[in-house]
């Protein structure tokens, strides 16, 4: 631990494994869908990195995502599936790395379910468009930052920290593991 984990008063690390990974996942993507979306390749016109929103966090904690099958962001997987989210749910908390591999489908199913009229502007055709395809990531592991009380909470215990020069941060961190 770093040194202001150790003027941490309170309990401010907890690793989840399994079903607590995957209600933290849900948890924060539900508080913000969009994340940056990283593949390993990082010698394209991207970098590797573009904003994606997330349709869905199925009940195995997997992630889905639809792109167009020409995409810079489909090509790099093709060459690596190995992928990395970052999220921020807010601008004090709820922060979320995630690390996993990356599945394209053509699933005409998933794409009628995740549909949004607002997709039109990427793919002109509609849902039909024939350039659509599903990224279904799998999440291995990650870390998560957050704060246990929310952040009313966490301002507050912040505010008498500062009066009392004592670390009174809500903090809460942990590696997640499916």
């Amino acid at each position: 631990m770093n040194s202001i984990d150790k003027n941490q008063q309170e309990e401010n690390h907890e690793n989840l494994v399994g079903q607590k990974t995957i209600e933290k996942i849900k948890e924060l993507v539900g508080k913000n869908n969009t994340c940056f979306f990283c593949t390993a390749v990082v010698t394209s016109e991207t970098n590797g990195s573009r904003p994606m929103t997330v349709q869905k966090v199925d009940e195995d904690g997997n992630l889905w995502f639809m792109s167009a099958k020409d995409s810079h962001t489909n090509k790099e997987i093709c060459e690596d599936p190995k992928v990395k989210l970052y999220f921020q749910a807010s601008a004090h908390s709820g922060f979320m790395e995630l690390y996993g591999t990356v599945s394209i489908s053509d699933d005409r199913q998933k794409i009628k379910e995740f549909w949004e009229p607002v997709m039109k502007t990427w793919f002109t055709e509609g849902e039909n468009d024939p350039r659509i395809s599903v990224l279904k990531f799998v999440p291995v592991s990650g870390y998560y930052w957050d704060n246990k009380h929310g952040n009313i909470v966490a301002g507050i215990k912040m505010l008498i920290g500062s009066v009392t020069g004592k670390t009174l941060d809500d903090s809460i961190q942990g590696n997640l593991r499916v």
